[in-house]
């Protein structure tokens, strides 16, 4: 499922995932703050972590999940994509 979500990651012009060997994939946020997009997911009832240090400035930390987290993670970035 790893490979999938980091495919499908891939695929927003405003994320840049970096390939992860672990249960989480790391995202820099290219376009916008990471902190807005962990509120709209939030809002959505999808829990990532994003971070606010001067090392990882607007990154996500995305876990990795069943296909169905994977699926409702993909849906919500696509709406908040659309805004």
């Amino acid at each position: 499922e790893r490979e999938r979500l980091f495919a499908k990651l891939k695929g927003f012009p405003f994320l840049h995932p970096f390939p992860s060997q672990a249960n989480f994939i790391l995202c820099s946020v290219q376009k916008g703050k990471a902190k807005e997009i962990y509120e709209q997911l939030r809002q959505r009832g999808i829990f990532i972590r994003y971070f606010d240090t001067p090392q990882l400035k607007d990154y996500l930390r995305i876990s990795v999940g069943k296909p169905g987290d994977t699926d409702a993670l993909i849906e919500a970035l696509r709406e908040i994509e659309s805004k």
